[in-house]
């Protein structure tokens, strides 16, 4: 599944077909010819950075020491061959040796700092980037996260931001080595314009392996860093469905999946490994070219006597550290092609207009509930032909239990979670107390919402934790009071440490009764004047069911209540029922009347009520006169 293919039209501007895309379905952030869009991700990248400004000037400056003692180190060697060992001069030996020490621990200091500063300045940009990109994510419509694989996103979070830190310091090292090639072609020129010029010619063609093979890099790394996302995508599903795999004895499956996964990226890799090791050959088989031709007509000039062995000694070393910053800044073109892939990913997510996150309103709802009113609301899933809900209206007045039954797939779903404005409807109006409900914010919104379902979720940390979830303080006291009005305080106590108990991910540790009673002790704690039942008890045996109901009618007293319930005698006490099909609210009552009046509730209650007689089992009419007395 592609990011933002699938997001609801509502939460997305209408795509253009002209518009062009990425290798996983993104519109680019612009649409740019590739140079452009190189230059855009790079000067995105590099706007991180500037917050550290000074420090980074600091870094420019010790790699100007850097570049500055490279050239020297090579210049000194023609006053040490001509003065030392071939004049015999013993008054160089007191201060071309020590010299020589201050130039190497000037540019090993200089290497230090610059490279100290810019890893530290990299660290401080992937935190930001990684703080930016998961406070964006966890602010997107939950559609997102349904139609989005959530190894896919960590990937995003965890190994496309790791490769955009690296985008600043190989730029720097860049811009170094830059400044060493400068001072080592001044030292060359210096020495021999003539050799230098036919050495230098031969430049060009060492760049030519700089460019293509950073294009090839790019490429594989964008592709590397989609084969780490699947990877993830595939280990995140494979071990949270670990009891599935066992269920069905397909470990040997599952390996072999994994295997031809982790086979791809590895042939990936292999690509990769194969470009990195050329280019580096090929560009000392330039530099060698020079160096021949520098050592043809050197040698001529030295044993004619129109040049020193100092000389041309010193000419040969600064042309042999010429070639290696090319080098180098090949290697820190590798690092940034794979920081633009990256980059590319985050950025879709960061600057992408079709990836919005949650519109938000500016009234605060701080309660109490008076009234709910659905006027006239539809809803459609994206790709489906039908709506889920259609012309639905209904409203919920205070401290009214209303309850929503209706066979599967009817929208009862659906409608409740439009209430703490999951979805957005696609038509008609949700008013809370006179207010359209997109005009709250969605923080005071949600938290005066309750909701318990059937799919609890507790996190991998402590009983106490989990039921203070979303509380600034944990304060014991009141746990323990929400613990027991939920029926779960027994049997915490019962556990190895307690409330202090951690309880597995996804509470794995507890059955499925317990895990229910502490999120129903969780909503307790919370107090919301609205509460929401979404199935809370259908995944339950009897005796857990029996105990869940009895907390869940603590839950409820005293508190306006939205039931969905497909086992009809957990409702039969509601003060309304809506009875939906299709989408569409077909009926409204009390169970007495609806068993009277509606023909599905009537017939969904005597599904679920027949029982035995003398005769054998009770016929669907028997059940119903039996209801109705």
């Amino acid at each position: 599944m592609t990011l933002a293919k699938r997001m609801d039209a509502q939460y997305l501007r209408p795509r253009r077909t002209d518009a062009k895309h990425s290798h996983e379905g993104f519109p680019l952030v612009e649409e740019k010819k590739p140079h452009l869009q190189n230059w855009y991700l790079l000067k995105r990248c590099l706007r991180y950075f500037k917050p550290y400004t000074w420090r980074i000037v600091l870094a420019f400056a010790c790699m100007g020491v850097v570049a500055a003692a490279t050239g020297a180190a090579a210049y000194l060697v023609k006053p040490a061959l001509d003065e030392i060992f071939i004049n015999k001069q013993s008054q160089a030996l007191y201060f071309l040796p020590p010299l020589f020490v201050l130039v190497i621990a000037a540019k090993g200091l200089g290497r230090f700092l610059q490279n100290y500063i810019m890893q530290s300045c990299g660290l401080e940009v992937l935190e930001q980037i990684r703080r930016e990109l998961y406070a964006k994510m966890v602010r997107l419509p939950l559609r997102f996260f349904e139609d989005n694989q959530v190894g896919m996103l960590m990937s995003r979070i965890i190994y496309d931001v790791m490769s955009i830190r690296n985008s600043m310091p190989a730029v720097v090292m860049i811009v170094r080595q830059a400044l060493t090639m400068l001072f080592l072609i001044g030292v060359v020129f210096y020495q021999n314009a003539f050799l230098a010029f036919w050495a230098v010619l031969v430049l060009p063609l060492a760049f030519y392996p700089f460019v293509y093979f950073g294009k090839k890099l790019r490429g594989l790394s964008r592709k590397n860093q989609v084969k780490l996302a699947d990877i993830s995508v595939f280990l995140q599903e494979s071990f949270s469905g670990i009891r599935v795999v066992k269920a069905f004895a397909n470990e040997d499956r599952e390996k072999g999946r994994f295997e031809q996964e982790n086979g791809r990226l590895i042939r990936i890799f292999r690509k990769e490994m194969i470009y990195n090791e050329l280019s580096s050959p090929i560009m000392e088989l330039v530099g060698a070219l020079g160096i021949g031709l520098v050592i043809f007509y050197g040698g001529m000039q030295v044993i004619s006597g129109e040049s020193t062995p100092g000389t041309f000694f010193s000419f040969c070393a600064g042309l042999i550290m010429l070639y290696e910053p090319i080098k180098k800044m090949s290697e820190s073109n590798k690092e940034i092609q794979r920081a633009l892939a990256g980059a590319e990913r985050v950025f879709e997510i960061l600057d992408s207009p079709e990836i919005s996150v949650e519109r938000d309103g500016t009234r605060v709802f701080s309660g109490p509930l008076q009234e709910l009113r659905f006027e006239n609301v539809t809803f459609q899933y994206p790709g489906c032909d039908g709506p889920a809900l259609d012309k639905v209206s209904f409203t919920v007045r205070a401290g009214e239990t209303l309850a929503l039954v209706g066979p599967s797939g009817s929208g009862k779903s659906t409608l409740v979670h439009l209430i703490p404005r999951f979805y957005l409807p696609s038509g008609g109006t949700i008013m809370l107390n006179g207010h359209a409900l997109d005009e709250f914010t969605l923080d005071s919104l949600r938290l005066n919402i309750g909701m318990v379902s059937q799919d609890t979720f507790l996190f991998n940390t402590s009983v106490a934790e989990n039921i203070a979830y979303g509380r600034e303080a944990l304060d014991m006291d009141k746990v323990q009071e929400a613990a027991k009005a939920a029926y779960a305080h027994e049997f915490i106590l019962q556990l190895q440490q307690g409330y202090e108990t951690i309880i597995g991910e996804r509470g794995v540790k507890l059955s499925g009764g317990q895990k229910q009673r502490l999120t129903i002790a969780r909503a307790l704690l919370k107090n919301p004047p609205l509460l929401i039942l979404d199935e809370a008890t259908s995944a339950l045996d009897t005796e857990s069911e029996r105990i869940v109901q009895k907390a869940l009618e603590n839950l409820m007293r005293n508190r306006t209540s939205i039931v969905i319930a497909h086992r009809l005698s957990t409702v039969l006490g509601a003060d309304r029922i809506l009875v939906m099909e299709k989408g569409r609210v077909i009926a409204e009552g009390r169970h007495d009347e609806l068993l009277a009046s509606c023909p599905l509730y009537r017939r969904l209650y005597s599904m679920q009520f027949m029982d035995m007689t003398e005769d054998g089992p009770r016929t669907c009419d028997q059940a119903v006169q039996a209801a109705l007395g």
